[in-house]
């Protein structure tokens, strides 16, 4: 017999009424976005630390497991860095980008394609036939240009290094219809026939609004976007389209490309993307399925009143986002 009272639960009982109560907080967000694409881009300490990767794996495969579409979208610039290496090709950097010789996109390609992309591939797989890997080349999925940049006021080539121009949603948009998890890794045809290395925050960008996702999450090696950083750490929870605007001008070289990326998403028609900690196991899901939330998300008001249209919840309120200067390191693509 049963000697448990009911009014008075035991230690094991009281966590599972606390598992239960965070089932529950869940509940309204399964419905928001059940069904729902989200471009997750995957890069930083979370690609690197091995306990991390397989929470990484997990956190994608409960997403689709709980309805919605995961598309990953991911970079690998230490696995470069370190076969760059070995390999004894030497890699300098220009305003932040890597400079990419011919001899380094061949590393380039081969790490991201051929190894990077076949270990997140592998990883979620090991919970179900899901993942299928592809490159930003396959179907011509990514069309890029050449980029070039401005050091001291002169024009300077960095090699195959691209601009996303065009993207080609068709192969990616199959493999979701067909219950699949997309892996894409962030090389692009070029113009002459090649292939270029391009951002990941930026490919995850145009790729999102290319497939009218509802949300693009970047994991980062940081907690988010801080106002008037290092004097104030007070993370900055929301910001609109305008407010991110005006804060651009004084964010770091590592924070700028993930918060214009952001900003590109949501004014070409995705009405939420977040910048997280990827060091924090399963953040992903914290983001997605609680009501708090975690890291910064830009949101486009009227498009994010469309998508939480009808459920009786509300989004996280706003807080004010301070235009003098929110100056911090971002993590590494």
């Amino acid at each position: 017999m049963n000697s448990r009272l009911p009014d008075d639960p035991t230690q094991d009982q009281a966590q599972a009424m606390g598992k239960a109560a965070n089932l529950i907080e869940a509940l309204p967000w399964l419905s928001r976005f059940h069904g729902r694409t989200v471009v997750v881009k995957y890069g930083g300490n979370a690609m690197v630390s091995e306990e991390l990767r397989v929470r990484f794996a997990e956190s994608i495969v409960f997403l689709h497991y709980a309805g919605l579409r995961p598309v990953v979208v991911h970079g690998g610039g230490p696995q470069i860095s370190a076969m760059l290496d070995r390999s004894g090709v030497e890699s300098t950097f220009t305003a932040g980008l890597r400079v990419t010789t011919d001899e380094a996109m061949d590393i380039v390609r081969m790490v991201l394609t051929g190894q990077v992309n076949r270990e997140i591939v592998g990883l979620v797989n090991q919970h179900g036939p899901f993942a299928v890997g592809m490159s930003g080349e396959d179907a011509n999925l990514l069309h890029a240009e050449r980029k070039r940049v401005e050091v001291d006021g002169e024009t300077v080539d960095i090699g195959r290094v691209g601009e996303v121009s065009g993207v080609n949603p068709g192969a990616v948009s199959a493999l979701i219809a067909d219950g699949r998890i997309p892996v894409i890794s962030s090389v692009a045809r070029a113009d002459d026939g090649g292939v270029y290395n391009i951002n990941a925050d930026t490919a995850a960008s145009a790729l999102a609004v290319a497939l009218g996702a509802s949300k693009l999450i970047m994991l980062t090696d940081v907690e988010g976007l801080f106002a008037d950083y290092p004097a104030n750490t007070e993370l900055i929870s929301r910001l609109n389209v305008d407010e991110l605007r005006a804060l651009l001008p004084s964010l770091s070289a590592g924070m700028l490309p993930k918060m214009e990326a952001c900003l590109t998403a949501v004014e070409g028609g995705v009405p939420q993307s977040h910048i997280i900690d990827g060091r924090v196991p399963h953040s992903l899901l914290l983001e997605v399925f609680t009501d708090q939330g975690v890291g910064t998300m830009v949101a486009d008001e009227e498009l994010e009143a469309e998508l939480l249209a009808g459920n009786g919840h509300y989004p996280r309120p706003w807080r004010p986002a301070h235009t003098s200067t929110a100056a911090q390191t971002g993590g590494s693509r």
